[in-house]
């Protein structure tokens, strides 16, 4: 798919939720990835919930997603960090 085929429309703010495990530096270690992708993020605007138990963790980073070669990026260093499980 081309980004002239694309169903986003760039520029625009876009919302990523991160989940893993609770444990030190996952929220450093996951939001360090997001500003590399996205340097204008502001890590202020991070929405960080814990699971019932406290075991995980869930991120929302809404970024301005600027291409779709930058989102793909981004999920792709996301996804393959150990620490993090899912990438919605």
């Amino acid at each position: 798919m081309t980004e002239q085929a694309s169903l986003i429309e760039y520029p625009c703010d876009f919302p990523i939720k991160i989940m893993g495990k609770a444990q030190q530096d996952f929220t450093q270690t996951t939001l360090a990835i997001v500003k590399y992708h996205a340097p204008d993020f502001d890590v202020n605007t991070t929405a960080i919930k814990t699971s019932r138990n406290g075991t995980y963790l869930s991120l929302t980073c809404t970024i301005r997603a600027t291409s779709r070669s930058q989102l793909d990026g981004l999920y792709q260093a996301l996804s393959e960090h150990p620490m993090i499980s899912v990438v919605l």
